[in-house]
C-alpha cells in the first residue's frame, strides 16, 4: 500500500463506504503488481506461460482438457497499465480450463438427492465453500451436461445480481449453468486467481449490463485481459492481501463497536432529557448536552433520535414553561364543546357518538396541572377519510392525493394524479380538505404519519388518508401534528392497527377518534409548536452539515484512491 494511503488510512476508512473502497483498492493494487515488491530472482511469468502452454497441449492430447481455440494476442489498446518487471499480459482462457455447469432435468428424481454438491450462483458467499443446498447423483453427472469440478477449482457467477461473485471449492462438486468453474493450470495459484477475479468484478458487471437479464458468458470470461505475475509473486501477493483484508476486518469491527457505544451514549444522554421534571430542569440538561453536540450527534441515527426526543418532550409539557396566566385546558374544552354544539345545531358538522373518558391505562405519561387528557374526537370538528371508490384517473382535471403525498410534517402535493371534475365534486361532498386541516396516513408501511395542509389548493383524497379538522382557534393543527408524529402518537397508530384484530396496515377511523391526546392551553400549544420548530430546524441543520461533511470526506477519499491508482 502506498505511503500516502498509509498516512491517510483513518480518513479513508471513516469515509462513507470507505472500508469497502479500501478493499477494492487493495485488490486493484494487488493485480497491478503494486502491493508487494518484485523479486528479480523470481522466474518470469513468460516462462510460466510457456510451461502452461506445453501442459495444455499435453492435456488436450490426452483428452483430459477441452481443446481451446487460438487465443488472440493482447493488443496495446487493451493494456490498461504498464506491466511490472517479470509480468505478462494474458487472457484468462490461457491460465486454466473454464466451463459452466447445467441443471439436470427436475422431473427426473434419479438426478437429485445424491452426494455431489451442486452449487448455484447465490451460494458463492465466501472464499471457500464446501456444501451446497442441493446435491446431484452420479447418474446426473454422467447423463447431463454437468462439469465435474475438482477440489480447489475457482468459481465465478455469471447471471443476474450475482455476477462476479467468486469462491473456491473445498471438495469435488458441480454447478448449474449460472456458474463458471476454472481448473487453474500448474503454476497458477488458485487463491491468486480468486483475487484477480474479485478485482475484475466491476469489469464483469459492466460487461453484463444492458440486457433484460444481466449476464456474462464463458466466452467473455476467457477473453478477459489480465496481468499474470510470476508464480512466487502470486503467493506473496495473496499473503499481503490476506494481511490487509484482515486489517479491514479489524477496522470494520472497531467501527461497529464504536457505533454501538456511541448509540448507547446518545440514548443515555437523551434519556436525561425525557426524565427532566420541568422546563427549567430540561433547560439545564439541554445546556449540558448542547456543549457536546459536535461529538454526540455525528450520525443520522443520532440526529433522528434527537428529533424524536424533542417531539416527546413537546407533548409531555416539558419543552416550554407553563404560564399561570394561560386559560387551563379544562376551560378550553368548555369552549370547544360549546363551539361544536353550535356547529352541530347549524348542520355545519355531524354529531359524534360520545366516547368514554380517557382512563389511567391510556395516559402515556403525566401532564402539567393545566393540561387535560382528551379523545382526539373531542378537539376535532370531524375525523373522516377519503373516497373508498377506486379512482378513475384522467390526463387532466382536479388533483387527487393519497398516502404517498404525506410524510411527517411534510405535505407533498407535487406528485399527484388527476380525476375528473365530476368525480372530484362527488368526493368532496363529505370530505373536503382545506388549508389548516391535518392529513394522517392510515394504510401502508408508513402508517401514522401526519402533516398540516399548508398550501392553499383544491384536491380530493383517497381512503389511504384520514382527514382531521381541529377546532380552531382553540386547538392548533400544528400541535395535533406534533403529537401524531411523536413516539406516543406513532405508538398509538401502530398499537391500534396491529393489536385489535384489524387487518395489517389499516388504521380505522374509530381508533383514530379514540386516540388519547394530552391537551395544553392554547397559548402553550403555540409556544410548544414554535420551540419544537426551532429545534427541528437545528436538527435539520445538523443533518445537512453531516451530509456535507460526508460528501467532502467521500470526495477526499476518492481523490486519495485515484492518486494511488495513478501512482501505480
Amino acid at each position: 500500500m502506498s505511503v500516502v494511503l498509509s498516512e491517510h488510512l483513518p480518513l479513508l476508512a471513516s469515509a462513507p463506504d470507505g472500508i469497502q473502497k479500501l478493499r477494492g483498492l487493495i485488490l486493484e493494487l494487488a493485480v497491478r503488481g503494486k502491493l508487494v515488491p518484485q523479486d528479480p530472482n523470481d522466474e518470469p511469468a513468460s516462462e510460466l506461460l510457456k510451461r502452461i502452454a506445453n501442459e495444455r497441449t499435453r492435456l488436450e492430447a490426452e483428452g483430459t482438457c477441452r481443446k481451446s481455440k487460438p487465443t488472440p494476442a493482447v493488443s496495446n489498446d487493451e493494456q490498461p497499465f504498464t506491466l511490472p518487471e517479470g509480468w505478462v499480459w494474458i487472457r484468462l482462457g490461457q491460465i486454466g480450463d473454464w466451463g459452466a455447469g447445467a441443471t439436470p432435468l427436475r422431473s427426473n428424481p434419479r438426478y437429485y438427492g445424491g452426494s455431489i454438491p451442486w452449487f448455484k450462483s447465490g451460494e458463492l458467499t465466501s472464499d471457500l465453500i464446501s456444501d451446497a443446498e442441493e446435491h446431484v447423483t452420479e447418474l446426473a453427472l454422467k447423463e447431463c451436461s454437468l462439469r465435474q469440478n475438482r477440489t480447489g477449482d475457482v468459481l465465478i457467477a455469471m447471471y443476474g445480481a450475482t455476477i462476479g461473485k467468486t469462491a473456491i471449492q473445498a471438495k469435488p462438486a458441480t454447478t448449474n449453468q449460472a456458474v463458471c468453474a476454472c481448473t487453474p493450470n500448474t503454476g497458477v495459484f488458485n487463491r491468486y486467481l480468486l483475487t484477480l477475479l474479485k478485482a475484475l468484478k466491476p469489469n464483469f458487471i459492466g460487461q453484463g449490463a444492458g440486457g433484460a437479464q444481466p449476464n456474462i458468458s464463458r466466452e467473455k470470461i476467457v477473453a478477459t485481459v489480465a496481468a499474470l505475475p510470476p508464480e512466487a509473486e502470486q503467493h506473496r501477493i495473496v499473503a499481503k492481501v490476506d494481511e490487509l483484508m484482515a486489517l479491514c476486518d479489524r477496522l470494520e469491527a472497531e467501527q461497529a463497536d464504536a457505533a454501538s457505544a456511541h448509540a448507547r451514549l446518545v440514548e443515555t444522554l437523551l434519556g436525561t432529557l425525557t426524565q427532566s421534571t420541568d422546563a427549567a430542569d430540561l433547560a439545564a440538561n439541554w445546556q449540558r448536552l448542547a456543549e457536546h453536540f459536535d461529538t454526540l450527534f455525528t450520525t443520522e441515527a443520532s440526529i433522528d433520535a434527537l428529533k424524536q426526543t424533542v417531539l416527546q418532550l413537546a407533548v409531555m409539557g416539558r419543552l416550554v414553561t407553563q404560564n399561570p396566566a394561560d386559560e387551563p385546558a379544562s376551560e378550553l374544552l368548555k369552549r370547544i364543546t360549546a363551539m361544536r354544539a353550535l356547529m352541530e345545531s347549524k348542520g355545519d358538522c355531524k354529531k359524534s357518538k360520545p366516547l368514554p373518558p380517557v382512563d389511567n391505562e391510556e395516559r402515556h405519561h403525566s401532564i402539567p396541572a393545566s393540561w387535560e387528557y382528551v379523545r382526539l374526537q373531542e378537539v376535532c370538528l370531524t375525523i373522516t377519510d377519503g373516497t373508498h371508490q377506486t379512482p378513475r384517473y384522467t390526463e387532466s382535471g382536479r388533483p387527487f392525493l393519497s398516502a404517498q403525498n404525506v410524510k411527517p410534517f411534510r405535505f407533498m402535493p407535487e406528485s399527484f394524479r388527476y380525476v375528473s371534475e365530476e368525480d372530484y365534486q362527488g368526493y368532496i361532498k363529505t370530505t373536503k380538505p382545506e388549508f389548516g386541516d391535518v392529513l394522517l396516513t392510515r394504510v401502508g408501511a408508513m402508517i401514522g404519519e401526519a402533516a398540516v395542509i399548508d398550501k392553499r389548493m383544491d384536491f380530493a383524497i383517497y381512503v389511504s388518508l384520514a382527514l382531521l379538522k381541529p377546532c380552531q382557534p382553540f386547538v392548533s393543527p400544528e400541535f395535533i401534528t406534533l403529537w401524531l408524529n411523536s413516539p406516543f402518537g406513532t405508538h398509538s397508530s401502530i398499537r391500534d392497527t396491529l393489536g385489535r384484530g384489524v387487518s395489517a396496515g389499516n388504521l380505522n377511523l374509530g381508533m383514530i377518534r379514540a386516540f388519547a391526546l394530552p391537551l395544553p392551553p392554547i397559548g402553550e400549544q403555540q409556544r410548544i409548536v414554535t420551540r419544537a420548530h426551532e429545534l427541528m430546524v437545528l436538527c435539520d441543520s445538523l443533518k445537512a452539515d453531516l451530509i456535507t461533511a460526508r460528501q467532502r470526506q467521500a470526495t477526499l477519499a476518492d481523490t486519495l484512491i485515484e492518486s494511488a491508482l495513478e501512482a501505480a
